[in-house]
């Protein structure tokens, strides 16, 4: 590729002035789509959904940006604009300024808001910390608590504007495993429904809840087959279906307050034990 030419997609920085020079369709023409812990796992697919879809990014990690790879091929497919955006929501502070800190690189306020980034620890009741429960809720809820407060009160224009936060099936019936995480994800389902009814008619606010989607390495394939049987409906959600359920609330205009589970139905039944610990 020559110097004259445009780069197959274009990362705000070093890319600001070279992206007039190549006649794309200007970022004030597309919606632009904050992402919480975007450049991996589900968050990367959920964040490559959107490129797919024409919106330009915004993808927040906490500690770096590096793409998984799927995501990096996305956006250059796609000539997405992005941008990465460090923020350890550990410390709160961080997450009530990311909005601001979108709105200045960009130009404007993000249109869409997805609360993906989480914290994910091993606890129970007997085990559980003050230190588990503080880190988990700080980054679990209340970092989409501010996050929610900012992007509600940056001055927008009156286009549609939503929030979509990402909970687990387990809200519908909870058990003692990952206790700290577990009860963050329950403040957060109610953190949705609250703010849904606040924010309204200006902002739409609603949930995904997905199942057990992308395996750690805890689990190998026969546990993953058994786990698939035990579901009302034989199977496990894939990422890319979670990513369009965050898709189509981000266009459902009339749609707030809602939580769609992703999960093969697995919220209609009560497991004593997390996925990790079935099927062996």
């Amino acid at each position: 590729m020559s110097s004259e030419e445009a780069p197959s997609y274009r990362p705000l920085s070093g890319g600001r002035e070279r992206s007039a020079e190549a006649g794309s369709l200007p970022l004030a023409n597309k919606r632009l789509a904050l992402v919480t812990g975007g450049h991996r796992r589900l968050g990367g697919v959920i964040a490559a959904g959107f490129a797919r879809a024409g919106y330009s990014l915004a993808i927040h990690g906490s500690h770096d940006t590096r793409l998984d790879s799927p995501l990096a091929l996305a956006l250059e497919e796609n000539g997405t604009e992005w941008e990465g955006f460090t923020a350890d929501f550990a410390d709160l502070e961080n997450a009530e300024e990311l909005v601001a800190n979108v709105a200045e690189r960009f130009g404007r306020p993000p249109d869409i808001l997805v609360n993906s980034a989480a914290l994910f620890g091993q606890d129970r009741l007997d085990s559980v910390t003050a230190d588990d429960l503080t880190r988990h809720y700080a980054i679990n809820c209340a970092a989409p608590a501010l996050l929610t407060k900012a992007f509600a009160t940056i001055p927008a224009g009156v286009g549609d504007r939503c929030i979509i936060n990402i909970l687990d099936q387990r809200i519908d019936h909870p058990h003692g495993d990952q206790l700290a995480y577990t009860l963050s994800k329950m403040a957060l389902s109610g953190l949705t429904r609250l703010s849904a009814s606040t924010l309204a008619p200006h902002i739409r606010v609603n949930a995904v809840a997905p199942g057990l989607t992308i395996a750690t390495p805890d689990y190998d394939e026969v546990q993953m087959e058994r786990l698939q049987s035990m579901m009302p409906l034989h199977s496990l959600p894939s990422a890319e279906q979670i990513a369009d359920a965050v898709l189509y609330l981000a266009q459902a205009r009339a749609v707030t307050g809602q939580t769609l589970y992703i999960d093969g139905g697995a919220h209609l039944r009560s497991y004593d034990r997390d996925f990790m610990h079935m099927g062996r």
